[in-house]
């Protein structure tokens, strides 16, 4: 292990393991036993699912512009508290919800506005901010982009829009996407809805926050860490990371590079779980052929496999026993229930998460993050990360702590670490053994993160905690996120969902079940 790694390792370990739990007391003091919640939802049009609303919008039972309308109220009520939304063309967003309502009116109604080609006709649509929505800005939480304006719509979105969705807000994200709080410059920090203390989530926690609001129905995410994942656990709703290659990752900064390409992800984050599959085979467009989001699933011929740590991992918190119940509950509702094999089971390697993951973002030629810092590799820079510290203490830096530690990091690892190749190797091992036994009627339950939504700026003392959600980026296997009520402090608890390669049909069907036995999403602020 070379000098550089080393003392990387054990200083994180000992930030991690030592001044993690001692801190707990410390942010008590700062912040309270408990934050402010949004107010609870109540206006019967925003507790539908996207399916629902479409359906009553197409007959008539309500109009496009007051469901838009709806939401854009509800996003001014909630976004002074939790800062989820950073950009909005509500103008736009009306006038083309009318015009929805004007062409459903002719008699006959368009061809064109059929249920097979608009699925989600007039149905609102937030976008995380980093992927290109036109006439919006695309900043990525990075102030030399601040003024951006995007001129195009990224693949993603414009399937969205194909298919009926109108985008009415942008939300919020961390420093170029690379940190699990979402907090920049630019927009500043996104709060959590059920308690204003604790974090969203990130890379794209914003959209797992107004969601989880009950101010938007489907979100657009990315994920090649965890970055839908951990905001849909931290705020109690459904995310998923498909498959490799399923929906076109383009039109988000940064661009992943290198090894990074493998991992990214980008997926939905929706309210309720019959919305999962829709949103999947629209965002996917021609490739949602890959899998069968059409089969019906019979949970009594599935297996399930379940482990409630990582194995004993140095790097990351223990998980807390409200999680891990959690878990169990899910399991054995499904094996008593459901009627499936349900099998604990334990892999070695899982303790070794963060170190695959990170074999695998280093793997091939990548562009240093701090270039992006920069304003990517066209500029031809390079923030000088160890200057840029001083400016952040003296209150003079225009990047965000983890970034500027994130770019640290980067310089202080070897080059050529000797380790590579018996980590790819490892990897590739247990990304086979796990494929085979899940085979294509198996699914594995995996917590999502170590703890419940922690106090803001917590993560800066446990930084490695986001390797539950990373590993499964590096085993590149679709994962379904699904909440399970809340904790007893009143913050979302919920679990993964891992299935092998293309058969993401099956965790949007245990999703679907486990939704209809614990309730899924919980609104804020209820009693």
């Amino acid at each position: 292990m070379s000098i550089g790694y080393k003392f990387l390792y054990y200083t994180l370990s000992a930030v991690t393991f030592i001044l993690g739990p001692l801190s707990r007391f410390v942010f008590y003091l700062i912040y309270g036993p408990k934050g402010q919640s949004v107010s609870k939802v109540t206006n019967p049009i925003l507790l539908q699912s996207a399916k629902s609303l479409a359906q009553k919008i197409r007959s008539r039972e309500l109009t496009a512009e007051e469901v838009m309308k709806a939401y854009i109220d509800r996003v001014k009520e909630v976004n002074p508290i939790i800062n989820a939304v950073v950009a909005t063309r509500y103008t736009e967003a009306l006038e083309e919800a009318r015009e929805v309502d004007r062409l459903l009116s002719l008699k006959p109604v368009p061809q064109e506005l059929s249920v097979k080609d608009k699925p989600l006709l007039g149905v609102p649509l937030t976008v995380k901010e980093a992927f290109a929505c036109k006439g919006m800005p695309n900043t990525s939480g990075l102030v030399s982009r601040k003024g951006l304006i995007a001129n195009h719509d990224s693949p993603v979105v414009h399937n969205l829009r194909e298919a009926g969705m109108i985008p009415f807000a942008c939300t919020n994200t961390s420093e170029l996407c690379m940190w699990y709080e979402s907090a920049n410059r630019v927009y500043g920090r996104t709060k959590n809805a059920y308690d204003d203390t604790k974090i969203v989530g990130g890379s794209s926690g914003g959209e797992g926050c107004i969601i989880s609001a009950g101010a938007s129905l489907i979100g657009v995410g990315s994920d090649i860490g965890g970055s839908i994942r951990m905001p849909a656990f931290f705020n109690g709703v459904f995310g998923h990371r498909p498959s490799k290659d399923l929906v076109c990752n383009d039109g988000q900064h940064p661009p992943a590079t290198g090894g990074q390409i493998e991992l990214l992800s980008t997926g939905p984050i929706c309210r309720y779980a019959e919305d999962l599959p829709l949103a999947l085979r629209i965002m996917a467009g021609p490739t949602a052929n890959k899998i069968r989001l059409d089969t019906e699933v019979d949970l009594s011929k599935l297996r399930v496999l379940s482990m409630d740590d990582d194995g004993g991992s140095l790097l990351s918190s223990n998980v807390d026993q409200s999680i891990q119940q959690a878990l169990q509950k899910a399991a054995k509702h499904l094996g008593q229930e459901c009627g499936a094999t349900v099998e604990s089971v334990h892999f070695g390697l899982m303790k070794y998460s963060l170190d695959l993951w990170s074999a695998k973002m280093a793997s091939d030629a990548e562009i240093p993050f701090a270039c992006f810092m920069a304003g990517g590799k066209d500029t031809g820079q390079k923030i000088n990360c160890f200057k840029e510290i001083f400016k952040w203490l003296g209150g003079r830096s225009d990047h965000t702590l983890p970034a500027i530690g994130l770019g640290i990091v980067e310089n202080l690892l070897p080059k050529n670490d000797p380790r590579l190749p018996h980590l790819l190797f490892l990897l590739g091992e247990l990304r086979k053994n796990l494929i085979t036994l899940l085979g294509d009627d198996g699914v594995f339950l995996y917590p999502p993160h170590p703890v419940t939504a922690p106090y803001h700026n917590y993560p800066l003392l446990t930084p490695l905690n986001f390797s539950y959600t990373a590993i499964f980026n590096a085993l590149a296997l679709p994962v379904t996120q699904v909440p399970l009520g809340l904790s007893p402090d009143g913050l979302p608890l919920g679990v993964q969902v891992v299935a092998a390669p293309y058969q993401d049909h099956l965790t949007i069907a245990v999703a679907q079940e486990l939704e209809r036995a614990f309730g899924g999403w919980v609104t804020p602020g209820g009693s």
